[in-house]
């Protein structure tokens, strides 16, 4: 899905493929004086410090010569799946799209019949045959026998990989495995002494040197210099987010490439660019090192990557779900709903839970959870801190085998069909009536427009499944758990809500 900080007209393109999935307290100002001033100046004790920097390096040239030979380009024939993505109009990336800049007389090639014969034969009414072509990416060897990493999103689709290292050597190359998930791949080539480098050993940190080498354009061999300009970063189309964010030029053709720190370690496998352009605008993906380490790991042992498996549809808890429930912070994800066949509802886990830690790691919102789930072993048993009713409790969960059919939503509890179908208008601006199909709750006919309901974006025809992980079923009941609320002492309720299937919860503010 689109990220919502991304303009219209802007697109997330693949390093690869041309257009891809990719408090200080107190009021004292920090500055730093030199000279006489300085040695006259009392030092706040607030003041920042900050530490005599490393002497910038004369340059790059050393570490670039020591790392090159390791630095491979990737060409990949491969069929051609029917073009899911049309070049401009802001759609979202697709990874099957030969890798060739645009003039590129091959790429000019591609165009021509690709767009003459489309989705069908140029007759029409017949299937296309299929279609090859060749793309390019890069990557980088790990082991002097031959194991090399890239991007899943390279070698996808590929009926023929071949790597090429700087000095022009070739070799054909056999695919380990791949992983989509983290759109990273592994591949083997023939070799019992060949240049390989490491990954990083201490994690890198914002502001830190980052070299990325690669095959830009069909160019390999190409370096360019920047820093580490964020962390944690969550990009469109990612499924666990956690990228590292870089200002080194990174362009069509360097998906797969290493990004290496100033003591020659991989610290990320460069995988995506954000541009309003097609071209480098400064700001780079890169997978980082700890999660390349481990999925390359499983993929060179079993060929898959397995993930374990919780069960449950969670969502983010922001300030007024942490209010609605009693909790201080705003961190963690609640549950609002629990697979029929995962392992979380045997646990225990019900909806409405709000997941803190998992084996006593803090949780900071649903994207960690599931990073931190995935993380773990099929079939291993985890503890979960869970806030429920005002309380904290923990429970012990064995989880299951994460697979794409696993369903990460399930169906509501059916409880009768209320009798009482006229509408009646709340005291927080909502008109509801009984949910007449018999899956319970109460429907939302009519949103006063100057209440906190409509602030919240609660709209007419979205169901009211709880209140305060209480269900309700008519107005009584609706009424009876916002007095319970107010009773507890806070102005927040936790409103559990449906739209189109799809459920949520809502902190909703109670007038005095």
């Amino acid at each position: 899905m689109r990220s919502t900080i991304l303009k219209r007209t802007s697109r997330w393109l693949g390093a690869s493929a041309l257009a891809l999935l990719v408090g200080i307290g107190g009021v004292s100002t920090a500055f730093v004086m030199t000279g006489q001033m300085a040695t006259a100046q009392v030092q706040n004790a607030a003041q920042i410090v900050v530490p005599e920097a490393i002497q910038p390096q004369a340059g790059f040239a050393d570490l670039v010569e020591a790392v090159k030979p390791a630095v491979v380009s990737i060409l990949v024939e491969a069929e051609e799946s029917p073009r899911a993505m049309q070049r401009g109009g802001g759609r979202e990336f697709n990874f099957d799209f030969p890798d060739l800049p645009e003039g590129h007389p091959f790429r000019d090639f591609f165009d021509q019949f690709g767009d003459q014969f489309g989705e069908q034969g140029p007759r029409g009414g017949q299937e296309r045959a299929p279609r090859q072509f060749m793309a390019a990416g890069s990557g980088f060897v790990i082991s002097a026998d031959g194991y090399v990493v890239t991007n899943n999103h390279v070698v996808e689709n590929a009926t023929k990989v071949t790597v090429a290292f700087d000095d022009g050597t070739e070799q054909v190359a056999e695919i380990i495995g791949t992983d989509e998930r983290t759109d990273l791949a592994v591949l083997k080539i023939e070799g019992t002494d060949l240049p390989f480098v490491n990954f990083e050993t201490e994690s890198s940190r914002v502001g830190d040197w980052v070299v990325a080498v690669g095959n830009p354009f069909g160019l390999g061999g190409t370096v360019t210099v920047g820093v580490i300009s964020g962390s944690g970063r969550n990009i469109g189309g990612s499924n666990y987010g956690d990228f590292l964010q870089i200002d080194a030029a990174v362009n069509t053709g360097n998906s797969g490439g290493p990004a290496f720190n100033t003591k020659g370690e991989v610290v990320g496998v460069n995988t995506a660019i954000y541009s309003p352009n097609g071209g480098n605008v400064g700001i780079a993906f890169a997978i980082p090192a700890a999660t390349v380490k481990g999925i390359v790991q499983q993929l060179i042992e079993d060929g898959s990557v397995t993930r374990g498996y919780l069960g449950v549809g969670i969502q983010d808890v922001n300030r007024d779900i942490a209010d609605g429930a009693g909790l201080a912070e705003a961190k963690g994800a609640i549950v609002s709903n629990v697979a029929e066949d995962g392992p979380a509802g045997p646990a225990g886990v019900k909806s409405g839970d709000i997941i803190t830690a998992v084996d006593g790691d803090p949780i900071d919102d649903a994207l960690d959870l599931s990073r931190t789930i995935a993380g773990k072993s099929p079939d291993s048993t985890v503890e979960l801190t869970v806030w429920r009713d005002g309380a904290e409790t923990t429970l012990s969960v064995q989880l299951g085998t994460l697979s794409e059919q696993a369903a990460a939503q399930a169906d509501p509890a059916q409880p009768p069909v209320p009798q009482a179908p006229l509408p009646e208008e709340s005291s927080v601006g909502l008109t509801l009536v009984p949910n007449a199909d018999g899956s319970g709750g109460l429907l939302i006919q009519n949103v006063d427009p100057e209440s906190a309901a409509a602030e919240k974006g609660l709209a007419v025809g979205d169901a009211i499944l709880e209140v305060n992980n209480t269900p309700v079923n008519s107005l009584e009941e609706f009424e009876a758990a916002l007095d319970a609320v107010k009773a507890q002492g806070r102005n927040t309720a936790l409103v559990k809500a449906s739209r189109d299937g799809n459920e949520t919860f809502i902190g909703l503010p109670l007038s005095e």
